[in-house]
């Protein structure tokens, strides 16, 4: 017998009927029954946040969520940072020229969460993305690159903003 109910979701702008057991996570709707394997599985306790994506352009830690949470909300991957296909979101750019990546594993948690504490707060500073950035680990980086290219994206977006 199953169990599973039927689901809508709304991710990176489009709409994804899908049918999942209620206690499915967020994170496994996404890979599994999305397709959208960006977001990262780590240590599926919401310790790490290499699953961070935006829901109703909150972060959200994707392994602690159940699915049928995120009914008709909106929901951001990684997948749905850049604008178009053309051109990269500030902060990917960013990390890519700062070298603000090394295996990257974490990098899809930092990159959600960095772009969507930006957009929320352009005028950001270093202390304050410090903090921010302090609730996702990595084991590669040693963190400064990570900050270093949130910093710089930070100062692309205020750019954008006073074009």
């Amino acid at each position: 017998m199953s169990s599973r109910v039927p689901l809508r979701l709304y991710v990176n702008g489009d709409r994804h009927d899908i049918e999942v057991e209620p206690r499915r996570t967020l994170a496994d709707a996404l890979r599994e029954d999305c397709g959208l394997t960006g977001t990262h599985l780590g240590c599926e306790h919401g310790v790490c946040g290499a699953c961070t994506v935006l829901v109703d352009g909150q972060p959200v830690r994707s392994c602690l969520m159940f699915a049928v949470q995120a009914e008709d909300a909106s929901v951001r991957t990684v997948e749905g940072l850049a604008p178009d296909d053309d051109r990269m979101h500030p902060v990917q750019q960013a990390f890519w020229e700062n070298h603000g990546l090394q295996c990257g594993f974490c990098t899809p948690g930092f990159l959600v969460l960095a772009a969507g504490h930006l957009e929320t707060h352009p005028d950001a500073g270093e202390e304050e993305l410090r903090e921010v950035l302090s609730s996702n680990l990595c084991r590669c980086t040693g963190y400064q690159n990570i900050l270093k290219a949130t910093m710089c994206a930070a100062r692309a977006m205020r750019k954008e903003l006073d074009a």
